[in-house]
């Protein structure tokens, strides 16, 4: 079936003919004898005991999340770093090596070069990404894991995950791609290779910013190997209320994606040609470097992208952050609403100069998500907003 038809049909999950699986807000699940518990704990991963293990509720959206990555399995974390730093722990081992993107999301950069190296002496390279020989040149003996964020936020830049993965396999390396931005709609990393793809499901997946998720999906025994380890000793289970919503959300994630895709173009495009921008990063753009890559291994593009201002005078770029009125001003991204923010206001308390230029950004730098609102409706608010930047 196709994606749409199969987030729209529940024929397994039917209850006194409600259109809507229900919500199993309990806790554990109790047996008629000792014969039944005895059969439910020879087999925990295939039955309801406990909710920190397995509950309907959240059973059924990790279904639809495995069909729709085409995964044999996928689990559900509290947040998106909890299921990233379940799959990395999965990989890791004392003493090993990882080489991921610079780019990659923050919170993950710093659980991979700091909390792994303090706590398992793992030491972590940093690459561009842009090249596979990158990779292949910082492989050790001891290189366990290759992780990969694919587009990786702020510049987006893509990995080839085909011939990463190939590369990877080649030297008994495990993979991990961040697939958040893309959604698997639009990218499948595991049928390119990879070996597992995680989300956090807070932005797209769930799409209404009113839950906090992650995921982790992969083959089958692999899957049931971080069930029983990562998963349910560091409990970071999904409350069943947050599975029910991701449900809810899943039914439109292939509107609300092409709604993303079609606004994102137009403010791109939009963007390009102002005076007051300098560049304008989003892979679906044909003047994007990787344009040719991200046609190969993506099938659409998100609303998620930034541009640079012709200006790296911080009032300047305050001045314009601040007269936006349709774009709210927030961190996240991927709900139904227009986000915009300025790297500088963390990234300038985190870094010196000249990591944030090693990064590939500056000071002028806006990323925003674009929301399912009309766009000519965003693409007037930013041009009213960038009549007062002043060219450097």
């Amino acid at each position: 079936m196709f994606p749409e038809t199969t987030l729209c049909h529940d024929s397994e999950c039917k209850y006194e003919g409600a259109v809507v699986p229900p919500i199993f807000q309990n806790s554990l699940f109790t047996f008629s004898d000792w014969e039944a518990i005895d059969k439910a704990f020879d087999a925990r991963q295939e039955h309801f005991i406990y909710s920190r293990g397995k509950n309907p509720t959240v059973d059924f959206a990790e279904k639809k999340l495995a069909e729709l990555a085409h995964a044999d399995r996928a689990i559900l974390f509290t947040s998106g770093m909890a299921a990233i730093s379940a799959a990395i722990l999965y990989c890791v081992k004392p003493n090993s090596h990882i080489i991921t993107v610079k780019n990659v999301y923050g919170p993950t950069s710093n659980f991979m070069a700091n909390y792994l190296k303090e706590k398992l002496n793992i030491e972590t390279t940093f690459v561009s990404g842009e090249n596979v020989e990158e990779f292949r040149e910082n492989i050790r003996e001891n290189t366990v894991l290759i992780y990969l964020e694919s587009p990786a936020s702020p510049v987006f830049c893509l990995q080839d995950l085909e011939a990463i993965a190939a590369l990877a396999k080649a030297s008994n390396i495990k993979t991990i791609c961040d697939n958040t931005w893309a959604t698997p709609l639009f990218q499948n990393t595991l049928e390119l290779g990879i070996d597992f793809e995680v989300h956090s499901v807070t932005k797209y997946l769930g799409g209404h910013s009113d839950l906090v998720a992650g995921v982790v999906m992969g083959k089958q025994q692999e899957m049931e190997a971080l069930f029983s380890r990562e998963y349910e000793w560091l409990g970071g289970k999904i409350s069943p209320f947050e599975a029910w919503l991701l449900i809810r959300s899943l039914r439109t994630l292939p509107v609300r994606m092409q709604r993303h895709q079609e606004n994102a173009m137009k403010v791109a495009l939009f963007l390009e040609k102002h005076p007051q921008v300098a560049l304008v990063r989003y892979p679906g753009l044909p003047s994007f470097p990787q344009y040719t890559l991200g046609q190969k291994q993506m099938k659409g593009y998100s609303g998620l992208l930034s541009f640079q201002l012709k200006t790296n005078d911080i009032s300047q770029v305050k001045a314009f952050y601040n007269a936006l009125k349709m774009f709210h001003r927030g961190v996240s991204w991927g709900g139904f609403e227009s986000l915009a923010y300025a790297p500088a206001i963390s990234y300038l308390k985190e870094l010196s100069p000249e990591q944030f230029v090693q990064m590939g950004i500056s000071p002028g730098d806006i990323r925003i998500s674009v929301g399912l609102e009309a766009a000519e409706d965003l693409m007037a608010d930013l041009g009213r907003a960038l009549e007062v930047v002043i060219n450097d």
